[in-house]
């Protein structure tokens, strides 16, 4: 089975080349009218040097933008890797404050001991030491009682 035939595809001409305004009304080169001016080509340097100036602006801010990116990636590292080590030292912390307790609770301890001690020694001179006075006064009248007794009888 043939395939049915289609009438070639062409744009329809809407106008004539007569009907078309300005310089391109007919492709002979000699009959366009064109003349460019001197504000003309400084129109066409200055975009062209606005397109040099894009481009020139464009590489920096590319670099910048890789400089930013592996910023980022090292932050990122930094803090995978720090954040392990603040954790491990805050828990030194507060075994240290743990130790810290103990330290406390034995310096109390000891602070206690001395206080009942010099409260003991404060006892044992006002109930021992009294009666060793009177007695080494006793003692020391019965010698020379003696002594003196002898001395007559002697």
């Amino acid at each position: 089975m043939a395939a049915p035939e289609l009438p070639p595809l062409t744009q329809p001409d809407h106008h004539s080349p007569d009907q078309i305004p300005g310089p391109c009304r007919t492709a002979d080169p000699q009959r366009w009218n064109v003349s460019v001016s001197l504000g003309d080509i400084a129109g066409l340097v200055a975009a062209v040097a606005f397109v040099a100036l894009v481009i020139a602006i464009a590489v920096p801010l590319l670099k910048l933008g890789a400089v930013l990116e592996e910023t980022r990636s090292t932050v990122a590292q930094f803090t995978e890797h720090t954040l392990p080590v603040i954790d491990e030292a805050a828990e030194t912390v507060r075994g240290a404050n743990a130790q810290l307790a103990k330290v406390d609770t034995v310096t109390t301890s000891a602070a206690e001991i001395g206080t009942n001690v010099s409260a003991l020694t404060t006892l044992v001179s006002a109930t021992v030491a009294r009666p060793l006075i009177k007695a080494a006064s006793f003692s020391y009248a019965v010698r020379a009682v003696v002594s003196r007794r002898r001395g007559r009888n002697g």
